[in-house]
């Protein structure tokens, strides 16, 4: 089963319809207490930096400690980070190392809309995806990771920022949000969940 960490910064609602419509079984939970029971934890997130590490760091070893697929969405991205510039410097989870900074750019900001994407290596999250499919964007920062090999897809906003990265093992990340994009949102979505293990 596939468990949503709500840590009082989630977009929940948008997120359980789509799995819903995937047929998916979910639960949402409050804490970890129970994710041995978990075979994929997806974390989303909308806001800032600041509250939504505050929220998440009581589960940060537990996090970094997990085999099984995580995926994270929008906030839940930029949490993966070492660290944020965002209303100062704070620290990240430190699980995908590189830092979220503001968009440098004679563009509107946030982002905010459809945009695409642009595939630097396949990897099965995006199987039945292609460079030049659009997902929505809301955002005004974004993460620039230490390892190239750690970014999955770049988006041109202005210049080329990462929008999926991984830790090239079990953490998968969007900057968009697959849940409001539609029918190729699904896909990711569908991907994700059929790279969990089914446990008995």
């Amino acid at each position: 089963m596939i468990h949503i960490l709500d840590y009082g910064a989630g977009n929940l609602k948008s997120l359980s319809n789509a799995l819903e419509k995937l047929e998916t079984e979910f639960v949402i939970v409050k804490d970890l207490l129970n994710i041995s029971k978990a075979n994929g934890l997806i974390i989303p997130g909308v806001g800032s930096f600041e509250t939504g590490i505050s929220h998440i760091e009581p589960f940060k070893d537990q996090l970094k400690e997990l085999k099984i697929p995580i995926l994270g969405i929008c906030l839940g991205l930029q949490l993966f980070a070492s660290s944020s510039d965002e209303g100062g410097q704070f620290i990240g989870l430190n699980m995908v190392p590189g830092k979220v900074v503001k968009f440098d750019v004679n563009l509107k900001i946030p982002q905010m809309g459809w945009n695409r994407i642009k595939i630097l290596k396949e990897t099965p999250l995006l199987k039945g995806v292609q460079s030049g499919d659009y997902f929505y964007f809301v955002h005004s920062y974004h993460i620039v990771p230490e390892n190239k090999e750690d970014t999955i897809a770049t988006t041109d906003y202005g210049y080329d920022f990462a929008s999926i990265i991984t830790n090239n093992k079990n953490v998968y990340a969007t900057q968009f949000h697959p849940e409001r994009s539609g029918t190729i949102g699904l896909k990711i979505l569908q991907n994700f969940i059929d790279m969990t293990e089914v446990k008995e």
